[in-house]
């Protein structure tokens, strides 16, 4: 798969196997920053990795997503003869691709880099579109660019090492992508949900699908200066919900509780219909079980919605709905009668049998 960029193409390769590729990709004098817990749960393909590259193993913690935690790799490359012409290797998930993305784009004002997404996350979203992010304190990934990565390599095989909740959290993802595109997206999405979680062939063929639905957008829009800001669908709710609960719940299932308080809002507003609204949460609830908020506080929650950082001045920018297939940027009013919807969904969130403590 082939994505045109503001930088050129750049590809997508799926691979078997990612070790082998990567092998035959890297030069003198690459760099690899690796997930620990790849490292640890795919030493067999990474040791030899490790072996013959510089590299940093990468706790994957929302902490090295910051200015602290980008600092002491920074200075390492450069103390360590790091060069302009030398690339950075990504091997993990969304931490780590956001920590490599960023020190790529702004090392002597940007170094080519090579991403091999471990996560479905990762793999079925994040690995194309060029978006990097840092954290400023406890507000998620608002410092970033632009700045793609020359290669990425996509094994799926990587992903039997992950627990369930990972798993969720990358479906939650491609859902707002399917919910987004069309009922027989949607369809589909409903009809394998279940096979996803044991058949690699049908997982593989949702990432693809995944990828498509973003790859046409993107090469619309890679700035989200217009009609790519639709994929913030379900995100500016999900986003609070993840900064509330200390990133607690994972991203993936807290866009699945996003995208369901945007259809509720949506209801409440007369954009759909309540049986609308319900339909979809069917599909999203089989994602999000079991995993809920616990007792939220709506007027911390609402305050950290304000905060997200695609409002302007006052005013509280969502996706909202007209249907599947019909998804449409527009700024909403925390009056009481929108309060009253977003409790009533917390309400139902917290019906199910696991939760998450909440700070």
């Amino acid at each position: 798969m082939l994505i045109r960029s503001y930088r050129s193409e750049y590809r997508v390769v799926f691979s078997p196997d990612f070790s082998v590729e990567l092998t035959a990709e890297l030069k003198p004098g690459d760099f690899l920053i690796i997930d620990e817990n790849v490292a640890r749960l795919h030493a067999d393909r990474i040791d030899p990795l490790r072996a013959k590259y510089a590299h940093r193993l990468l706790q994957p913690a929302e902490t090295q997503k910051s200015y602290q935690g980008v600092e002491p790799i920074i200075d390492h490359l450069i103390r360590n003869g790091f060069r302009k012409n030398h690339r950075l290797v990504a091997i993990g998930g969304g931490i780590t691709q956001d920590v490599t993305a960023f020190i790529a784009s702004i090392l002597y004002r940007g170094v080519g880099w090579i991403f091999v997404p471990t996560n479905l996350l990762s793999q079925c979203d994040s690995c194309i579109g060029s978006k990097t992010s840092i954290n400023f304190g406890t507000f998620k990934n608002q410092i970033g660019g632009f700045y793609p990565p020359r290669l990425i390599l996509n094994d799926d095989s990587l992903l039997r090492t992950l627990p369930r909740d990972e798993i969720r959290s990358g479906m939650g993802e491609m859902f707002h992508y399917f919910l987004l595109t069309s009922r027989a997206d949607f369809e589909r999405a409903q009809r394998e949900y279940d096979a996803a979680f044991t058949d690699r062939d049908v997982l593989r063929g949702l990432i693809q699908r995944s990828l498509e639905i973003k790859k046409a957008m993107i090469e619309r829009d890679e700035f989200d200066e217009g009609p790519r800001n639709v994929f913030n669908y379900g995100h500016s709710f999900g986003h609070a919900l993840e900064s509330y609960t200390d990133y607690a719940i994972p991203h993936g299932i807290a866009i699945c509780f996003g995208m369901d308080i945007a259809n509720h809002v949506s209801a409440h507003l007369g954009l759909i219909s309540p049986a609308e609204a319900a339909e979809m949460r069917v599909l999203l609830e089989r994602n999000w079980r079991p995993t809920v908020p616990g007792s939220i506080d709506l007027d911390r929650y609402l305050g950290l919605l304000r905060k997200d950082k695609k409002n302007i001045g006052n005013d509280v920018r969502v996706i909202l709905t007209r249907g599947l297939g019909d998804m449409f940027i527009t700024t909403i009013d925390l009056n009481e009668s929108v309060r009253a919807v977003i409790a009533e969904c917390f309400r139902y969130f917290s019906t199910s049998q696991t939760s998450v403590k909440t700070a």
